[in-house]
């Protein structure tokens, strides 16, 4: 691993960690409003400023880091989960399934990401379970369309035509001989795409879609600082850049896990 890619590691490390010591770092409550520190610029008290409603910022950014994290690691692996299933099925079983897999999954391709993203969190009740869900449906396709790759040559392998020469089931060579064999690529794909299921997130929950008032995430942070710029631009700059470094370093992450892996840059 390169230097840059060390260094990302290092900073997600301890993004991670000041999350879950949050409390123990911070321990002021992240929705307790104070109207006595209404729009207070950083201090002692409040390091980061305090919002428009007199919350501290660093604990709203301590606690949002949870959501924002969580919500992208399991949104990418709910995409893993199914893309790995539908593109082991698709792969193996060819013909007039394959081809309507892969029309599906061209479909759901050829949308903007973000576009069916806001599409599917506002038929669905907005929250955080909603942006899971979303990012999910959005991102399986992707997965489903490198492991079909994957099991379209792994199915001429020697070792799967001599598990149907001893009478070995579908579902035996699907989940027992192709599926682990193509584990450590959907990995390494959920490990490229984390850096993307972050900004969605963000942009969900700026747009009000993901969690609601008054739970903190990166992104609602953001939307409700906008309006205070001018007067109070710590309400919006922390957040900010916490989405931007966390992005940041998840992209530098993937791509030292694509060079590793060989995978194609489209990923």
């Amino acid at each position: 691993m390169r230097k840059t890619g060390k260094a990302a590691l290092l900073v997600i490390g301890i993004i991670m960690l000041l999350s879950l010591a949050g409390p123990l770092i911070w321990p002021q409550d992240p929705e307790a409003i104070n109207l006595d520190s209404v729009k207070e610029r950083p201090s002692l008290s409040h390091p980061l400023g305090a919002d428009n409603k007199g919350r501290d910022i660093l604990a709203r950014i301590l606690y949002g880091a949870r959501i924002s994290i969580t919500v992208a690691v399991l949104a990418a692996a709910l995409s893993m989960g199914i893309g790995l299933v539908v593109g082991v099925v698709s792969g193996y079983a060819g013909g007039k399934v394959d081809t309507a897999i892969m029309a599906a999954v061209d479909l759901i391709l050829s949308f903007p990401s973000l576009l069916l993203a806001i599409g599917v969190s506002v038929v669905l009740p907005p929250g955080v379970y909603t942006v899971m869900i979303a990012l999910a449906a959005v991102g399986w396709a992707s997965f489903a369309r490198l492991i079909r790759g994957n099991v379209l040559v792994l199915r001429e392998s020697t070792y799967i035509e001599a598990a149907r020469a001893i009478g070995c089931s579908w579902t035996r060579i699907l989940f027992v001989h192709l599926m682990p064999q193509c584990i450590p690529l959907a990995l390494v794909v959920a490990g490229v795409r984390l850096g993307g299921y972050v900004l969605t997130e963000a942009a969900l929950s700026f747009l009000g879609l993901g969690a609601q008032p008054p739970t903190a995430t990166w992104g609602s942070m953001v939307s409700t600082g906008r309006m205070f710029i001018s007067s109070a631009p710590w309400m919006v700059i922390p957040p900010g850049v916490m989405i931007a470094v966390t992005a940041l370093c998840f992209n530098i992450l993937g791509d030292e896990l694509r060079e590793w892996h060989d995978i194609e840059k489209t990923v």
